[in-house]
């Protein structure tokens, strides 16, 4: 049976530049890509809790969590496992221009480098965000956006 892990991930958006993070591998290297905050939720944790949990352990920053934007369903060939993933706004970007990562609880352990990144001019994973128009699901009423990998 494949096993299936819910995550729930932060859309920090300021002035066309979207907050990432590259994160480091085991070896103490870093990755090329940057990535989107956030993890996996604990058994029976909401997503909005296990989000606002996940941003203040990477960032020492409380978010303000608005509205959903994306879904994202695909398998993770390296787990072996199925990845259910939630994206929510958060409205309080200006909070994380200067972030202190040893005020986390791990972000040192895990974080290379954070910063607020042009998505089109980067390796950003997931990949969809690189193409999507981002503004236009930020400002507007939009529907949910579902990127779906499983076929």
């Amino acid at each position: 049976m494949t096993e299936r892990r819910v995550n729930v991930r932060g859309i920090i958006y300021d002035n066309g530049a979207l907050f990432a993070q590259r994160l480091y591998k085991k070896d103490r290297t870093t990755y090329d890509w940057w990535c989107i905050l956030g993890g996996g939720l604990n058994l029976r944790e909401t997503l909005t809790d296990g989000l606002h949990r996940v941003m203040i352990e990477e960032t020492g920053v409380a978010p303000v969590i608005g509205k959903l934007l994306f879904v994202q369903q695909y398998y993770n060939a390296d787990r072996e496992r199925e990845e259910l993933e939630f994206f929510f706004l958060i409205t309080n970007a200006r909070d994380y221009y200067h972030i202190d990562l040893s005020k986390t609880s791990h972000g040192e352990l895990e974080v290379a480098e954070y910063g607020f990144v042009d998505p089109t001019k980067v390796t950003l994973l997931p990949e969809f965000l690189q193409t999507i128009d981002l503004a236009d699901y930020v400002v507007n009423d939009r529907p949910v956006y579902t990127y779906n990998e499983l076929g």
